[in-house]
């Protein structure tokens, strides 16, 4: 397909942002790994983040070494829902952007 033509099922990018749901999250890195777009990156917690957390959160971080995704290239995000579909703690969801 030429540059100029654009594929009607894939949006621009800029117009979805991933949430991640911090209480959810394990760092599995399925969306890391499925993402065409390069959004999302492993991070650790940062002591902010993990006090924000439920006693539930903290210990499922803990076990998974305070790490979770984060979407470092949120701008970068065409909606295209391979995240949300990949990620086993369904911890990601779309949000149109506003």
């Amino acid at each position: 397909m030429p540059a100029a033509e654009k594929d009607p099922c894939k949006p621009d990018a800029g117009r979805w942002v991933p949430r991640i749901d911090r209480e959810r999250c394990e760092a599995k890195a399925d969306c890391v790994a499925v993402c065409p777009f390069d959004v999302f990156q492993i991070g650790r917690l940062s002591e902010a983040e993990r006090g924000a957390l439920s006693l539930r959160g903290k210990v499922r971080a803990f076990f998974h070494g305070n790490k979770q995704a984060y979407a470092v290239r949120a701008a970068d995000c065409h909606g295209c829902g391979l995240c949300v579909k990949a990620c086993p703690e369904k911890a990601i969801k779309l949000e149109a952007v506003r």
